[in-house]
């Protein structure tokens, strides 16, 4: 995947990811080559491949960014990569103890060409992770009561990405990222009902509960205490708050949520 562009390459990490397949599609249709990291721990910027740019994100699995994401900032530095666009995560300011503050500190730390996208949550968190609670139980079943949330599409994200490798104005910037309209997960039950054709309904359990249903699932600890915190979140409302920023950033409004059911519809559907 990739076209050669005017410039060097861009390394995206992540590549085969829903975000770094969207970043590295806006990238290639922007005419630029594409250096695809399918492992953000792995990738390596300086090894011949005229990287100048870098696409950097933090796979769920790694906890411990200091060993694995810390030397490949330090390698890219070292290699004269001139822009670092770090997928954060919204609110990662007021949340000292999550990876995404460790490394937006250490990359304000080496004085590096960062800028952070700090994105809402993903509409395609539903169309994976939760995939199955939807098709087949018809609930979905995550810890936010009545908080809301302003979702975005990975696509709009991966065109904001392109649009900041690829065009000046953008160093030492972050950018909340939401969708410009903000739903309780009641609506998007409704929302997904009206696309699929079956009931889907929105199942309100507790924190406990949730909990509960994710150790039972065999998850990791770390990765249930992210998915806590993530729904203090939007329980305290924090995520529910829309933006134009996509809008601004593309020159396009930001995917709705009802376009997002329609285009996706066949991930659920019922066989």
């Amino acid at each position: 995947m990739s076209r050669r562009g005017p410039r060097g390459a861009v390394l995206v990490t992540g590549s085969t990811g829903n975000v770094g397949r969207a970043v590295a599609r806006h990238l290639v249709l922007a005419g630029e080559t594409v250096i695809s990291g399918v492992r953000a721990d792995t990738a390596d910027p300086t090894a011949g491949s005229g990287v100048d740019r870098m696409f950097l994100l933090r796979p769920p699995q790694i906890s411990d960014v200091a060993r694995y994401l810390f030397p490949l900032i330090d390698s890219a530095l070292d290699a004269g990569v001139r822009k670092i666009v770090f997928l954060s995560l919204q609110g990662v300011q007021f949340n000292t103890k999550t990876p995404h503050h460790a490394v937006e500190k250490y990359l304000r730390a080496r004085s590096a060409p960062f800028t952070f996208l700090r994105p809402n949550f993903f509409m395609q968190n539903l169309s994976t992770s939760y995939r199955d609670d939807i098709r087949d139980r018809g609930e979905i079943f995550v810890p936010a009561v009545r908080g809301r949330t302003a979702f975005v599409d990975t696509d709009d994200l991966g065109a904001v990405a392109a649009v900041v490798l690829t065009r000046p104005g953008h160093l030492r910037k972050a950018y909340t990222l939401s969708g410009e309209q903000s739903h309780d997960y009641y609506g998007v039950a409704r929302q997904l009902t009206a696309a699929l054709g079956y009931e889907v309904r929105y199942a309100a359990p507790s924190a406990q509960e949730y909990v509960a249903r994710l150790t039972g699932q065999g998850a990791p600890a770390d990765y249930i205490e992210v998915q806590k915190m993530i729904y203090r979140v939007v329980r305290a409302n924090v995520s529910a708050l829309p933006n134009r920023s996509i809008r601004r950033l593309t020159g396009r409004p930001a995917t709705t949520f009802a376009q997002f059911a329609e285009r996706e519809k066949a991930v659920w559907a019922r066989t």
